[in-house]
Protein backbone atom coordinates (compact mmCIF):
# COMPACT_ATOMS: atom_id res chain seq x y z
CA UNK A 1 0.00 0.00 0.00
CA UNK A 2 0.97 3.19 -0.59
CA UNK A 3 1.59 6.24 1.78
CA UNK A 4 0.50 10.23 2.29
CA UNK A 5 2.76 12.75 3.25
CA UNK A 6 2.45 16.51 4.09
CA UNK A 7 5.19 19.24 3.03
CA UNK A 8 5.14 22.95 3.08
CA UNK A 9 5.98 25.20 0.44
CA UNK A 10 8.52 28.18 0.87
CA UNK A 11 5.85 30.05 0.91
CA UNK A 12 4.78 28.09 3.72
CA UNK A 13 1.52 26.29 2.39
CA UNK A 14 0.67 22.93 3.26
CA UNK A 15 0.00 20.23 0.67
CA UNK A 16 0.06 16.57 0.83
CA UNK A 17 1.82 14.29 -1.61
CA UNK A 18 1.14 10.23 -2.52
CA UNK A 19 4.02 7.98 -2.66
CA UNK A 20 3.41 4.70 -3.80
CA UNK A 21 4.96 1.67 -6.17
CA UNK A 22 3.95 1.45 -9.57
CA UNK A 23 3.09 -1.96 -11.48
CA UNK A 24 6.24 -2.22 -12.68
CA UNK A 25 7.84 -2.44 -8.92
CA UNK A 26 9.40 1.10 -9.09
CA UNK A 27 8.84 3.83 -6.59
CA UNK A 28 7.19 7.01 -7.83
CA UNK A 29 5.48 10.25 -6.02
CA UNK A 30 2.23 12.43 -7.02
CA UNK A 31 2.59 15.99 -5.08
CA UNK A 32 0.26 19.02 -5.41
CA UNK A 33 -2.79 17.93 -3.27
CA UNK A 34 -4.31 20.77 -1.45
CA UNK A 35 -6.11 18.50 0.48
CA UNK A 36 -5.96 15.24 2.57
CA UNK A 37 -8.91 13.64 1.72
CA UNK A 38 -7.98 14.69 -2.01
CA UNK A 39 -4.41 12.68 -1.64
CA UNK A 40 -6.68 9.51 -0.16
CA UNK A 41 -8.91 9.71 -3.27
CA UNK A 42 -6.00 9.18 -5.58
CA UNK A 43 -4.00 6.89 -3.51
CA UNK A 44 -7.41 4.20 -3.35
CA UNK A 45 -7.59 4.88 -7.55
CA UNK A 46 -4.39 4.15 -8.12
CA UNK A 47 -4.54 1.04 -5.85
CA UNK A 48 -7.67 -0.13 -7.33
CA UNK A 49 -6.04 0.59 -10.75
CA UNK A 50 -3.22 -1.58 -10.16
CA UNK A 51 -5.21 -4.27 -8.69
CA UNK A 52 -7.72 -4.36 -11.61
CA UNK A 53 -4.73 -4.21 -13.68
CA UNK A 54 -5.90 -0.51 -15.49
CA UNK A 55 -3.50 1.25 -13.48
CA UNK A 56 -2.17 5.01 -15.53
CA UNK A 57 1.21 5.91 -15.02
CA UNK A 58 0.26 10.10 -14.91
CA UNK A 59 3.82 10.55 -17.23
CA UNK A 60 2.18 8.57 -20.24
CA UNK A 61 -1.24 10.78 -19.65
CA UNK A 62 0.45 13.98 -20.34
CA UNK A 63 1.27 12.62 -24.00
CA UNK A 64 -0.69 15.07 -26.20
CA UNK A 65 -3.55 13.96 -28.54
CA UNK A 66 -1.25 14.94 -31.56
CA UNK A 67 1.54 12.94 -31.02
CA UNK A 68 -0.64 9.37 -30.78
CA UNK A 69 -2.60 10.75 -33.81
CA UNK A 70 0.55 11.03 -35.87
CA UNK A 71 1.04 7.68 -35.45
CA UNK A 72 -2.44 6.07 -35.63
CA UNK A 73 -2.90 8.22 -39.49
CA UNK A 74 0.24 6.93 -40.26
CA UNK A 75 -0.73 3.10 -39.48
CA UNK A 76 -4.53 4.03 -41.37
CA UNK A 77 -3.23 5.20 -44.48
CA UNK A 78 -0.75 1.90 -44.99
CA UNK A 79 -4.11 -0.39 -45.10
CA UNK A 80 -6.80 2.44 -46.37
CA UNK A 81 -7.78 3.27 -49.80
CA UNK A 82 -6.40 6.77 -50.60
CA UNK A 83 -9.85 8.74 -51.06
CA UNK A 84 -10.65 7.10 -47.68
CA UNK A 85 -7.83 8.59 -46.05
CA UNK A 86 -7.97 11.52 -47.74
CA UNK A 87 -11.54 11.88 -46.13
CA UNK A 88 -9.58 10.61 -42.42
CA UNK A 89 -6.84 13.24 -42.53
CA UNK A 90 -9.01 15.78 -43.57
CA UNK A 91 -11.16 15.89 -40.97
CA UNK A 92 -8.09 15.30 -38.67
CA UNK A 93 -7.12 18.39 -40.19
CA UNK A 94 -9.93 20.81 -40.43
CA UNK A 95 -11.70 19.62 -37.13
CA UNK A 96 -9.80 17.72 -34.83
CA UNK A 97 -6.27 18.65 -34.50
CA UNK A 98 -7.17 22.56 -34.00
CA UNK A 99 -9.13 21.51 -30.82
CA UNK A 100 -7.47 18.45 -29.06
CA UNK A 101 -4.07 18.28 -31.07
CA UNK A 102 -2.51 20.46 -27.88
CA UNK A 103 -4.71 18.65 -25.03
CA UNK A 104 -2.67 15.97 -22.89
CA UNK A 105 -4.95 13.10 -23.64
CA UNK A 106 -5.43 12.40 -19.93
CA UNK A 107 -7.20 15.94 -19.19
CA UNK A 108 -9.40 15.16 -22.04
CA UNK A 109 -13.07 14.98 -20.14
CA UNK A 110 -16.39 13.32 -21.63
CA UNK A 111 -18.54 16.83 -21.22
CA UNK A 112 -16.13 18.52 -23.26
CA UNK A 113 -16.40 16.02 -26.40
CA UNK A 114 -19.66 16.13 -25.88
CA UNK A 115 -19.77 19.65 -26.17
CA UNK A 116 -17.59 20.16 -29.23
CA UNK A 117 -19.58 17.32 -30.89
CA UNK A 118 -22.79 19.37 -29.91
CA UNK A 119 -20.81 22.49 -31.43
CA UNK A 120 -20.16 21.21 -34.84
CA UNK A 121 -23.65 19.74 -35.14
CA UNK A 122 -24.63 23.24 -35.32
CA UNK A 123 -23.14 24.22 -38.22
CA UNK A 124 -22.30 20.76 -40.12
CA UNK A 125 -23.30 17.49 -41.51
CA UNK A 126 -24.38 14.08 -39.70
CA UNK A 127 -21.71 12.74 -41.70
CA UNK A 128 -18.74 15.57 -40.86
CA UNK A 129 -19.58 15.22 -37.54
CA UNK A 130 -19.59 11.13 -37.00
CA UNK A 131 -16.27 11.39 -38.91
CA UNK A 132 -14.68 13.95 -36.93
CA UNK A 133 -15.68 12.71 -33.43
CA UNK A 134 -14.71 9.11 -35.39
CA UNK A 135 -11.14 10.27 -35.53
CA UNK A 136 -11.06 11.55 -31.89
CA UNK A 137 -12.74 8.61 -30.52
CA UNK A 138 -10.07 5.89 -32.28
CA UNK A 139 -6.89 7.97 -31.17
CA UNK A 140 -8.27 7.65 -27.39
CA UNK A 141 -8.96 3.99 -28.01
CA UNK A 142 -4.61 4.15 -29.12
CA UNK A 143 -4.14 5.73 -25.55
CA UNK A 144 -6.52 3.36 -24.03
CA UNK A 145 -4.48 0.59 -25.61
CA UNK A 146 -1.02 1.54 -24.17
CA UNK A 147 -2.67 2.41 -20.84
CA UNK A 148 -2.48 6.04 -21.19
CA UNK A 149 -5.91 6.60 -19.90
CA UNK A 150 -8.30 4.38 -17.88
CA UNK A 151 -10.98 4.71 -20.42
CA UNK A 152 -11.58 6.53 -23.33
CA UNK A 153 -14.18 9.16 -22.51
CA UNK A 154 -14.90 10.21 -26.40
CA UNK A 155 -17.20 6.70 -26.22
CA UNK A 156 -20.40 7.47 -24.94
CA UNK A 157 -21.81 10.94 -26.37
CA UNK A 158 -24.51 11.29 -27.65
CA UNK A 159 -24.13 12.15 -31.89
CA UNK A 160 -26.11 13.16 -34.53
CA UNK A 161 -28.04 10.72 -36.89
CA UNK A 162 -27.29 10.61 -40.77
CA UNK A 163 -30.84 11.84 -42.31
CA UNK A 164 -31.52 9.34 -45.22
CA UNK A 165 -31.83 11.70 -48.33
CA UNK A 166 -34.19 9.99 -51.42
CA UNK A 167 -32.36 8.42 -53.91
CA UNK A 168 -33.17 9.88 -57.49
CA UNK A 169 -34.31 6.72 -59.95
CA UNK A 170 -34.17 6.87 -63.53
CA UNK A 171 -36.98 5.12 -65.80
CA UNK A 172 -35.22 3.36 -68.75
CA UNK A 173 -36.95 5.90 -71.38
CA UNK A 174 -35.16 8.72 -69.01
CA UNK A 175 -31.74 6.82 -69.13
CA UNK A 176 -32.13 6.56 -72.87
CA UNK A 177 -33.35 10.51 -73.31
CA UNK A 178 -30.03 11.43 -71.34
CA UNK A 179 -28.01 8.97 -72.90
CA UNK A 180 -29.17 10.60 -76.13
CA UNK A 181 -28.44 14.39 -75.11
CA UNK A 182 -24.23 13.43 -73.80
CA UNK A 183 -21.14 13.17 -75.38
CA UNK A 184 -20.68 9.59 -74.03
CA UNK A 185 -24.35 7.66 -74.72
CA UNK A 186 -22.91 4.49 -74.27
CA UNK A 187 -20.86 4.83 -70.60
CA UNK A 188 -24.25 6.32 -69.37
CA UNK A 189 -25.89 3.49 -69.99
CA UNK A 190 -23.42 1.02 -69.25
CA UNK A 191 -23.55 2.90 -65.82
CA UNK A 192 -28.08 2.94 -65.51
CA UNK A 193 -26.99 -0.94 -66.85
CA UNK A 194 -24.64 -2.20 -64.54
CA UNK A 195 -24.55 -0.43 -61.47
CA UNK A 196 -20.59 -0.08 -61.61
CA UNK A 197 -19.00 3.12 -59.98
CA UNK A 198 -17.44 5.71 -61.72
CA UNK A 199 -13.79 4.57 -60.79
CA UNK A 200 -14.65 0.99 -61.68
CA UNK A 201 -16.41 1.31 -64.85
CA UNK A 202 -13.27 4.16 -66.48
CA UNK A 203 -10.65 1.35 -64.64
CA UNK A 204 -12.13 -1.58 -67.04
CA UNK A 205 -9.50 -2.49 -69.65
CA UNK A 206 -9.93 -4.56 -72.51
CA UNK A 207 -9.04 -8.04 -71.37
CA UNK A 208 -11.38 -7.37 -68.54
CA UNK A 209 -14.53 -7.70 -70.93
CA UNK A 210 -16.06 -11.37 -71.28
CA UNK A 211 -17.79 -10.97 -74.86
CA UNK A 212 -19.45 -13.99 -75.18
CA UNK A 213 -20.87 -14.08 -71.48
CA UNK A 214 -21.83 -10.12 -72.15
CA UNK A 215 -19.77 -9.60 -68.50
CA UNK A 216 -17.01 -7.51 -67.40
CA UNK A 217 -14.77 -8.63 -64.46
CA UNK A 218 -14.03 -5.84 -61.81
CA UNK A 219 -10.88 -5.68 -60.98
CA UNK A 220 -9.47 -2.10 -61.35
CA UNK A 221 -10.56 1.19 -59.74
CA UNK A 222 -9.42 4.23 -60.71
CA UNK A 223 -10.32 7.14 -58.03
CA UNK A 224 -8.99 10.78 -58.64
CA UNK A 225 -7.30 11.66 -55.37
CA UNK A 226 -5.82 15.26 -55.11
CA UNK A 227 -5.84 15.44 -58.83
CA UNK A 228 -3.74 12.36 -59.23
CA UNK A 229 -5.58 8.84 -60.41
CA UNK A 230 -5.02 6.24 -57.98
CA UNK A 231 -5.56 2.58 -59.64
CA UNK A 232 -6.19 0.43 -56.94
CA UNK A 233 -8.93 -2.99 -55.57
CA UNK A 234 -12.49 -2.17 -56.38
CA UNK A 235 -14.06 -0.73 -52.47
CA UNK A 236 -14.59 -3.67 -51.00
CA UNK A 237 -11.37 -5.61 -52.15
CA UNK A 238 -12.62 -8.16 -53.74
CA UNK A 239 -13.45 -8.44 -57.44
CA UNK A 240 -16.42 -9.32 -59.58
CA UNK A 241 -18.49 -10.04 -62.36
CA UNK A 242 -21.22 -8.03 -63.92
CA UNK A 243 -22.96 -8.81 -66.61
CA UNK A 244 -24.23 -6.50 -69.35
CA UNK A 245 -27.74 -6.39 -71.35
CA UNK A 246 -27.60 -7.71 -74.87
CA UNK A 247 -28.30 -4.39 -76.49
CA UNK A 248 -25.19 -3.08 -75.18
CA UNK A 249 -23.12 -6.14 -76.49
CA UNK A 250 -22.59 -3.97 -79.70
CA UNK A 251 -21.72 -0.72 -78.62
CA UNK A 252 -19.08 -2.36 -76.09
CA UNK A 253 -17.73 -4.61 -78.97
CA UNK A 254 -17.13 -1.22 -80.87
CA UNK A 255 -15.12 -0.05 -77.40
CA UNK A 256 -13.13 -2.52 -78.02
CA UNK A 257 -11.70 -2.47 -81.42
CA UNK A 258 -8.37 -1.08 -82.43
CA UNK A 259 -7.51 -1.25 -78.88
CA UNK A 260 -4.91 -4.00 -77.14
CA UNK A 261 -5.78 -6.21 -74.04
CA UNK A 262 -4.23 -3.87 -71.97
CA UNK A 263 -5.84 -0.37 -73.41
CA UNK A 264 -9.03 0.98 -71.25
CA UNK A 265 -12.30 0.42 -72.67
CA UNK A 266 -13.69 3.90 -71.82
CA UNK A 267 -12.44 6.96 -73.54
CA UNK A 268 -8.47 7.01 -75.64
CA UNK A 269 -7.45 3.40 -74.02
CA UNK A 270 -4.32 5.13 -72.94
CA UNK A 271 -5.96 7.73 -70.49
CA UNK A 272 -8.49 7.41 -67.21
CA UNK A 273 -11.58 9.13 -68.00
CA UNK A 274 -12.18 11.32 -64.97
CA UNK A 275 -15.22 12.33 -63.29
CA UNK A 276 -16.74 15.22 -65.03
CA UNK A 277 -17.15 18.56 -63.42
CA UNK A 278 -20.59 19.08 -61.45
CA UNK A 279 -21.63 21.82 -62.43
CA UNK A 280 -19.59 22.34 -66.16
CA UNK A 281 -19.15 18.96 -66.88
CA UNK A 282 -20.12 17.03 -69.77
CA UNK A 283 -21.97 14.90 -67.66
CA UNK A 284 -24.28 17.69 -65.87
CA UNK A 285 -24.47 19.57 -69.09
CA UNK A 286 -26.54 17.01 -70.84
CA UNK A 287 -28.68 16.55 -67.53
CA UNK A 288 -29.43 20.37 -67.90
CA UNK A 289 -30.58 20.07 -71.99
CA UNK A 290 -33.00 17.08 -70.78
CA UNK A 291 -34.44 19.55 -67.83
CA UNK A 292 -34.87 22.73 -70.83
CA UNK A 293 -36.16 20.24 -72.74
CA UNK A 294 -38.54 18.57 -70.15
CA UNK A 295 -39.84 22.36 -68.90
CA UNK A 296 -40.57 23.56 -72.48
CA UNK A 297 -42.47 20.77 -73.27
CA UNK A 298 -44.34 21.21 -69.50
CA UNK A 299 -44.91 24.65 -70.34
CA UNK A 300 -46.49 23.64 -73.51
CA UNK A 301 -49.03 21.19 -71.74
CA UNK A 302 -49.74 23.33 -69.06
CA UNK A 303 -50.69 26.37 -71.55
CA UNK A 304 -53.23 23.89 -73.47
CA UNK A 305 -54.88 22.81 -69.88
CA UNK A 306 -53.23 19.40 -70.43
CA UNK A 307 -51.34 16.98 -67.96
CA UNK A 308 -47.60 18.39 -67.21
CA UNK A 309 -45.55 15.39 -67.91
CA UNK A 310 -43.13 13.98 -65.75
CA UNK A 311 -39.64 15.39 -65.37
CA UNK A 312 -36.29 13.78 -64.97
CA UNK A 313 -34.81 14.33 -61.65
CA UNK A 314 -31.27 16.23 -61.55
CA UNK A 315 -29.20 13.20 -61.06
CA UNK A 316 -25.20 12.72 -61.17
CA UNK A 317 -23.28 9.58 -62.45
CA UNK A 318 -23.11 8.02 -58.99
CA UNK A 319 -26.74 7.84 -58.79
CA UNK A 320 -27.07 5.77 -62.32
CA UNK A 321 -25.62 2.83 -59.80
CA UNK A 322 -28.99 3.60 -57.97
CA UNK A 323 -30.99 3.97 -61.15
CA UNK A 324 -29.13 0.12 -62.05
CA UNK A 325 -30.43 -0.93 -58.78
CA UNK A 326 -34.07 0.23 -58.98
CA UNK A 327 -34.27 -1.28 -62.86
CA UNK A 328 -32.85 -4.79 -61.96
CA UNK A 329 -35.29 -4.87 -59.18
CA UNK A 330 -38.27 -3.66 -60.88
CA UNK A 331 -37.37 -6.26 -63.12
CA UNK A 332 -37.28 -9.13 -60.99
CA UNK A 333 -33.89 -9.92 -59.21
CA UNK A 334 -33.59 -10.64 -55.80
CA UNK A 335 -31.83 -9.09 -53.27
CA UNK A 336 -28.53 -11.29 -53.56
CA UNK A 337 -28.09 -11.00 -57.30
CA UNK A 338 -28.34 -7.05 -56.72
CA UNK A 339 -25.80 -7.43 -54.22
CA UNK A 340 -23.58 -9.45 -56.51
CA UNK A 341 -23.68 -6.70 -59.21
CA UNK A 342 -23.14 -3.52 -57.17
CA UNK A 343 -20.39 -5.42 -55.13
CA UNK A 344 -22.28 -4.86 -51.39
CA UNK A 345 -20.24 -6.46 -48.48
CA UNK A 346 -23.53 -8.18 -47.79
CA UNK A 347 -26.85 -8.53 -48.90
CA UNK A 348 -28.22 -6.59 -45.30
CA UNK A 349 -26.22 -3.38 -46.98
CA UNK A 350 -28.03 -3.51 -50.26
CA UNK A 351 -31.50 -3.89 -48.32
CA UNK A 352 -30.45 -0.81 -46.18
CA UNK A 353 -29.43 1.00 -48.91
CA UNK A 354 -32.45 0.32 -51.07
CA UNK A 355 -35.56 -0.49 -48.75
CA UNK A 356 -37.85 1.63 -50.58
CA UNK A 357 -37.13 -0.67 -53.56
CA UNK A 358 -38.41 -3.78 -52.00
CA UNK A 359 -41.45 -2.19 -50.37
CA UNK A 360 -43.39 -3.05 -53.23
CA UNK A 361 -42.20 -6.96 -52.46
CA UNK A 362 -44.28 -7.15 -49.66
CA UNK A 363 -47.24 -6.48 -51.79
CA UNK A 364 -46.52 -8.75 -53.99
CA UNK A 365 -46.03 -11.46 -50.84
CA UNK A 366 -49.83 -10.74 -49.99
CA UNK A 367 -51.22 -10.58 -53.51
CA UNK A 368 -49.40 -14.28 -53.84
CA UNK A 369 -50.65 -15.33 -50.57
CA UNK A 370 -54.38 -14.77 -51.19
CA UNK A 371 -54.13 -16.01 -54.84
CA UNK A 372 -52.47 -19.04 -53.87
CA UNK A 373 -55.40 -19.43 -51.28
CA UNK A 374 -57.76 -18.74 -53.97
CA UNK A 375 -56.51 -21.29 -56.23
CA UNK A 376 -56.48 -23.98 -53.04
CA UNK A 377 -60.00 -23.02 -51.59
CA UNK A 378 -61.48 -23.26 -55.50
CA UNK A 379 -60.64 -26.36 -55.97
CA UNK A 380 -61.85 -28.44 -52.70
Amino acid sequence: MGSIHSYETKAGKRFYRIVYRRPDHKQTQERGFTRRRDAELRLAEVEIGKAKGDYVNPADAREDVASIATGWLRAREQVMKPSSYQALRGAWETHVQPRWGARQVGGVRHSEVQDWVSELSRDRAATTVLRAHGVLAAVLDVALKDRRVSRNVARGVSLPRKVSKSKPYLTHRQVQTLADASGHPVLVLFLAYTGLRWGEATGLRVKHVDALRRRVNVEENAVLVGGVIHIGTPKTHEARSVPYPEFLALPVAKLCEGKSRDDLLFGDGLVHMRLPNSVKGWFAGAVNRVLEVEAKAAAVAKSRGEEEPARMPRVTPHDLRHTAASLAISAGANVKAVQRMLGHASASMTLDTYADLFDDDLDSVAIALDQARRAVITNL
